[in-house]
Formats: structure tokens, C-alpha cells, sequence
């Protein structure tokens, strides 16, 4: 192991711990059946609030409870948006506490971001929200068909490697740590950097899977703040002593490194049967896509905005982001805020509160599940629960799914990833213009203007699934859909018959699920391939399955318009 000087305070012996980067993935025992049980939490971090969900797993059993809930609100201050990571290392512990004895301890989250530690181990300063508006003045100075041909990852302008050049505190920094991996070091005092997270980043060499020295070269500073690399199923470490003391836990608690970007764990836990599969993680986000054994990188790819990130078991999910229930999501709060505007920020999500009936998150996604990467505009929190009926009251979203399934199908539809939609705001607005800028019947009610959001996403989806097959030659037989979007039935629905394929819908706890399936076959409760976790998935979860109906009056692809990535 190689040391550098002191932590802060979280690690043994104030020593900063680095993993060794290891060139072998850490392989998956052989099939079979253990026989034995285990305990493992997986904490699941999100754009609005963060879980520990506590699961039971066997060779025949994988049942989950949630621990604790507690929100995930950013903080802006000088003129800069900030994560508020000790509230979010607060609400870890608290839920780690709750949870009490577990054999392993998995953490996953949204990509991109990360904290910079200086020589002792000290966090130096608040990460900064991919949101933030820095990186509209800086940007990385290398070519983005460079950075695709390297990399293999889509452009976006809140990519590390972006970010990296706007920041500020490199000069003091000698550590740079992804959330997920932040988190760990503070509970065992081990660095490095999760393969899935990392390649994210747009600094992995897709190919070889290590830090590309040509991009990292061009980052001055930056370069000698990268970690060493590390696989879903290495064990990070024991938590430290005071940790484990401070949550009542034995020290001898493992954490164990997952698919700690979400949508790596989520695409673990989708219940496929045989390799002709896509698959939609689908929440504020959809991410639509298929797996693949090597990258598949083109300039046709790339100009399709195709990305190609790290599966569990040197997998590659080649996907494209659409923007998701996120339409649906800003609807639902313009509505409930229109009689109240002052008590919500704009962009805060529909209420996540317990209630009697479903909550609205169960239709729109709005958990910590499928925010698979930044979202635009959920990180302001969860709007307060008020009375059914009353001012700024919440909306009835089941009935309103009710009734939209009643009306007239694709009377209205909107290219979904329009920048006019990406800001939080007045939605459905913004979705009135749209559809009278374009010649379409502008939306008169609100189960209209909810029919024209699922049917649009629904169209999205189609072109999504179209290109992966067409760019990479791979047969599609099932569409699985994970993630809080598995719960809205109409949306599943629209989706088999748009594609002409069918949908099975669930896991809605795919991440939670993913994550502690690859903890216990560390630890060698469950044994396999990823398809035999699969295998476990579909005989523990409920499931549900929705044939394509052949007089479904989807329009042809040809008569909506398709989007067309921008050039770069």
C-alpha cells in the first residue's frame, strides 16, 4: 500500500491510504449457490436526497428496506453553487446507523463531481455543483473528436475534464475523489477512483481503461490528482475505528466498491434474460441504451451523441442521455406552485413525503433511483407537502395518468430535448409554445398536456433504441425499463407499442438492487456471472411485462421529425 500523510481526522492512524491500481477486474466466482445469507447496505445518493436501503441476500433471496431518507439540497454562496457534502456525510451516517449490522457497505451516485483533498487528507472546500456556471467561461482546450476517439464519452459541458479547467484550488490540491469515492475515504481512509464513476470523466482511455496520460498531460496540476483505479467488487477497506465506533458498527465492516455511478448498478439489476436487450434508466433522465463487450466509438456515434461508459464486469453501456420525466416533473410543480409561488424554488421536484396514496415520484421518477447522471435542475429539493385541493396543493398525478391514457394519442408532440426544456420553469408554457411554433395542436388541458409529455418521451425512446441497433449491429428482442419510471404504466405502455417491441418494466430499486448484488458476490454470498445475478433479479422482483398492440396508431418517425444532435 502506498501512504501519504493524514486524513482529517476519518482514517486510521491519520495515514491517507491509495489502493494499489490493479490491472484485472475483479472476476465473479464460479456459478453457483452458496447456500449462506447476507446483510449489506447500499447508499444511494441522488440530485435531491440520498437513502441507505438495508437488503437481504441469498441464493433465492434479495428483499430491501429503506433505512433513511434525508435531503440533498446545494448551497449557493459567493456566486457559486456548492454541494453540501458533510450534510449529505451526515445523512450517510445517520442512515448507516439506522441500518445497524451489515456485512458490506456499497456507495453509488451521480457522476462527474468530485472534492479535491489537500497533502493531510483535508477536503478543500465544498464540491461544486455541475450546475454551476463556471465552466460556460472554461472548457478543456482539446477538440472534442479528440476527446470522443479517446474517451468514447458524449459531450457534455459539466464533464470532469471541463470542470478540471475551470478550477481554482488545484495548486493545493494532492487528492481528487468522485462523491462516491469521497465518501468512502471518509469511512475507511482509502482513496481511489471506481471504475465506472471514472469514466465518466471524459480522462479514461476507453480501450485500456486507465487515466489517459495525453488528456491528463494537457491538465497541468491536475494530473497528479487522480488516483489509482479501482473495479466493482474490490474491497475498498474496513471502516476506520472511530467510524465504526461513532455508528455502533464492528470494525470489521467491509466497504466495497459497486457500480458506484447509478446507472452502472441500475443496468446490473435489469432482469434480462439473454444479451438481446436495451435497456431505459428512467427517472429525471432516461438513459437508453445496450451493452456491449468492447467500446464502439465512430464519428457516426458520436454524432448521435452516443456515449460509451463502464459496466459491471468490463461491460460498456453504450447509451444516449434523453432528457426524461423531467418534463413531467416541472409540470407538477408549475401546477402545485401556481397558487403558492413563493413557498418553492423553480426546479424543486414534486413531493417525495410520505403519503396514503401513491406520492408523485412514484409516477415520475423523482427518487434518488435513475438520476443516473446530473439532472438538470432537481437538485433544489422536494416541495413541502400541502392538503389535496388547497393553494399550491399537490397534484392528483394518478388521475391525471387516467385520464391522459384517455385521450386522443399523438395529437401533440414535442422533441423533449429542446433546450427551451431544459431549465427549470413553466413547462407547460413552454410546451404550449413549442407545439404552436411547430404547427401542432397546443395541449387545452392538463391530461393533455401530461399525454403529450409520455408520448413524446415515448418517441424518444424509439429513436434512442433505433440508433444503438443501427450503430452497433446488435439484435433487440425486450426492452427493460428500471428505475422510479417502471412504475408509470402508461409511459411502459407507449414505449412497447412506439417500438414495436416488448417492455418489461422493473426493478424500481434497480440502483440499490445492483449495488448490493455485486457486495454480496464480493463476499461470496451469491456467486456468477452478472447474468446469473440477473437471474436471482427476476426470481425475486416483481416484474411487469407489456406487449406491443399492433393498433396502437403510432405515427411513423418519419412523419414527427426527428432531432438532430448538434454538430461539434
Amino acid at each position: 500500500m502506498q501512504s501519504a500523510p493524514g486524513t482529517g481526522g476519518f482514517a486510521q492512524a491519520g495515514h491517507l491510504a491509495r489502493s494499489e491500481e490493479s490491472a484485472q477486474s475483479a472476476q465473479p466466482a464460479p456459478s453457483g449457490r452458496t447456500g449462506r445469507t447476507g446483510r449489506y447496505a447500499a447508499v444511494d445518493l441522488g440530485a435531491s436526497n440520498g437513502r441507505v436501503v438495508v437488503a437481504e441476500i441469498g441464493p433465492d433471496t434479495l428483499e430491501l428496506h429503506e433505512a433513511h431518507r434525508f435531503a440533498n439540497v446545494p448551497v449557493r454562496a459567493g456566486g457559486t453553487l456548492y454541494w453540501d457534502i458533510l450534510r449529505i456525510h451526515r445523512g450517510v451516517l445517520d442512515g448507516l446507523r439506522a441500518a445497524g449490522p451489515v456485512d458490506g457497505i456499497g456507495i453509488d451516485s451521480w457522476a462527474v463531481d468530485y472534492g479535491l483533498l489537500d497533502q493531510d487528507g483535508a477536503l478543500l472546500g465544498n464540491p461544486v455543483h455541475y450546475r454551476d456556471a463556471r465552466t460556460e467561461k472554461a472548457a478543456s482546450r482539446v477538440p472534442f473528436e479528440e476527446l470522443y476517439a479517446r474517451t468514447g464519452i458524449a459531450r457534455q459541458p459539466f464533464n470532469t475534464i471541463h470542470q478540471l479547467a475551470a478550477e481554482t484550488r488545484l495548486a493545493s490540491a494532492s487528492t481528487l475523489l468522485l462523491i462516491p469515492d469521497l465518501i468512502a475515504y471518509w469511512l475507511t481512509g482509502q482513496v481511489g477512483a471506481e471504475l465506472t464513476n471514472a469514466s465518466t470523466t471524459q480522462l479514461l482511455d476507453a480501450r485500456t481503461r486507465r487515466w489517459d496520460t495525453v488528456l491528463t498531460g494537457g491538465l497541468g496540476p491536475a494530473a497528479r490528482v487522480l488516483p489509482p483505479i479501482r473495479r466493482p467488487g474490490e474491497v475498498i477497506g474496513p471502516l476506520a475505528p472511530e467510524v465504526a465506533g461513532e455508528l455502533g458498527l464492528s470494525p470489521d465492516t467491509r466497504v466495497i466498491a459497486v457500480g458506484s455511478h447509478d446507472t452502472a448498478s441500475a443496468v446490473a439489476a435489469v432482469p434480462a434474460e439473454s444479451e438481446r436487450f436495451a435497456y431505459i434508466s428512467c427517472g429525471t433522465w432516461s438513459l437508453v441504451g445496450v451493452e456491449l463487450d468492447q467500446p464502439m466509438i465512430s464519428e457516426e456515434g458520436r454524432r448521435a451523441n452516443f456515449t460509451n461508459e463502464a459496466g459491471i464486469d468490463d461491460t460498456v453501456r453504450y447509451l444516449r442521455n434523453v432528457t426524461g420525466l423531467w418534463l413531467l416533473q416541472e409540470c407538477i410543480r408549475t401546477w402545485e406552485a401556481e397558487a403558492a409561488p413563493a413557498e418553492t424554488p423553480p426546479g424543486a421536484e414534486p413531493s417525495t413525503g410520505s403519503s396514503a396514496r401513491p406520492s408523485t415520484e412514484s409516477f415520475t421518477g423523482s427518487s434518488t433511483e435513475s438520476s443516473a447522471r446530473p439532472s438538470t435542475g432537481s437538485f433544489t429539493g422536494s416541495l413541502e407537502e400541502r392538503p389535496a385541493g388547497a393553494p399550491g396543493g399537490r397534484v392528483d398525478l394518478e388521475e391525471l395518468l387516467r385520464q391522459a391514457a384517455g385521450e386522443v394519442p399523438f395529437r401533440s408532440v414535442v422533441d423533449a430535448d429542446d433546450p427551451i426544456f431544459h431549465a427549470p420553469g413553466d413547462m407547460p408554457g413552454r410546451i404550449a409554445d413549442f407545439c404552436r411554433r411547430t404547427g401542432r395542436p397546443v395541449p387545452e388541458t392538463r391530461a393533455q398536456t401530461v399525454r403529450c409529455v409520455i408520448d413524446s418521451l415515448a418517441l424518444a425512446h424509439r429513436a434512442a433504441i433505433e440508433d444503438a441497433r443501427r450503430l452497433t449491429g446488435q439484435a433487440v428482442d425486450t426492452i427493460h425499463i428500471v428505475g422510479g419510471g417502471s412504475r408509470n404504466a402508461l409511459l411502459c405502455r407507449l414505449t412497447a407499442d412506439a417500438c414495436g417491441l416488448p417492455v418489461v418494466a422493473g426493478p424500481v430499486e434497480a440502483t440499490s438492487i445492483g449495488n448490493v448484488l455485486v457486495q454480496a458476490r464480493a463476499d461470496g454470498v451469491v456467486s456468477g456471472t452478472l447474468a446469473d445475478l440477473r437471474a436471482l433479479v427476476r426470481r425475486t422482483q416483481r416484474l411487469e411485462r407489456y406487449e406491443p398492440r399492433p393498433d396502437a396508431g403510432i405515427p411513423p418517425a418519419e412523419t414527427l421529425g426527428r432531432p438532430v444532435p448538434a454538430e461539434g
